[in-house]
């Protein structure tokens, strides 16, 4: 198995040490073509799943071209490297955020086949990124699947995602900063049901189809607070409003039956009982996370005056 990453910001070497034994790592962007045919022919992969993208929603705002360079053109420039190497499935891992948002009261969800609109850079660049690999398939037969997920949590997620945001503030004693539209919902899934999903399209998937991986298990960001100050024994007073970004999209929702279905995907995480175990981690784990705090990019209670790091 081999890991390519570039080791942005977010990016964390040590987070492989408890398999590094198994893993060849390569310090690689992915819009480097020449690093990643490099590592193509030197490795050999039968299999490529792209995981790598900019992700973070407030500092697409701040920084667009940046997410359109890694998430559109360095898909583009993965797949056509694996396109010459022949690599046997490549999988493209996408965001429920591509179908842009719906109403808080809206009965129905996203389906694979439900219009592109996204309503940000972040969403905006996955989806360009998702086209991409839609044509490389359809232009050049190049094996793909694609999956959409919804938020995902779980140990070892960079603490500007919204769950360890919140613990490791509440641990180092600052307030927690909700947006002003503290209920918008969205849908959340463990990374290790995310992860079961992946493995499962890949061994069984149909080439050429995309799979919705969601759990239909929907929070507010005010309830995600209420359960990380809750499981810490800390008081409700410890949150502060901030103003919302630009783009701020209130819901998302992914229907889920093509993956049960074909596959037979259920999650198998129980939201709460995850969560606290998630806010757990982070307490027992400061080590971990503290240093990494110093490379955030966005300061998320000043983040819409263009302050930024």
């Amino acid at each position: 198995m081999v890991a390519l990453d570039s080791l942005s910001y977010a990016g964390n070497e040590e987070n492989l040490a408890d398999v590094r034994s198994d893993v060849a790592f390569v310090q690689a962007d992915i819009g480097d073509a020449e690093a990643v045919s490099a590592a193509l022919r030197e490795h050999s992969p039968d299999v490529v799943v792209n995981f790598a993208a900019e992700s973070h929603n407030s500092l697409a705002v701040l920084n667009p071209g940046q997410f359109f360079r890694t998430n559109v053109l360095g898909t583009q420039v993965l797949l056509e490297a694996c396109r010459q190497a022949g690599v046997e499935r490549f999988h493209h891992v996408s965001t429920c955020e591509v179908y842009g948002d719906m109403a808080l009261d809206d009965p129905g969800s996203f389906s694979e086949s439900s219009p592109y609109r996204p309503r940000t850079p972040y969403s905006a660049s996955k989806a360009g990124g998702d086209h991409a690999v839609r044509c490389y398939h359809e232009t050049f037969g190049l094996p793909v699947t694609i999956t959409n997920c919804s938020n995902n949590y779980g140990p070892f997620q960079y603490p500007e995602k919204i769950l360890p945001l919140f613990t490791v503030k509440a641990l180092a004693g600052e307030k927690l900063t909700l947006y002003k539209s503290s209920q918008n919902l969205r849908e959340w899934i463990h990374v290790s049901d995310h992860c079961r999903a992946i493995d499962l399209v890949l061994r069984n998937g149909r080439v050429g189809e995309t799979y919705h991986v969601g759990t239909g298990v929907e929070a507010s960001i005010d309830q995600i607070a209420n359960v990380v100050l809750d499981e810490l024994g800390l008081p409700q007073d410890r949150k502060m409003t901030v103003p919302d970004r630009p783009g701020h999209d209130r819901r998302y929702l992914l229907d889920a039956e093509k993956i049960r279905a074909e596959l037979g995907w259920t999650p198998q995480h129980e939201f709460e009982k995850s969560v606290r175990e998630t806010i757990r981690w982070y307490e027992a784990n400061e080590a971990w996370w503290r240093p990494l705090r110093e490379r955030a990019r966005v300061v998320e209670e000043a983040w819409t005056s263009g302050e930024s790091k």
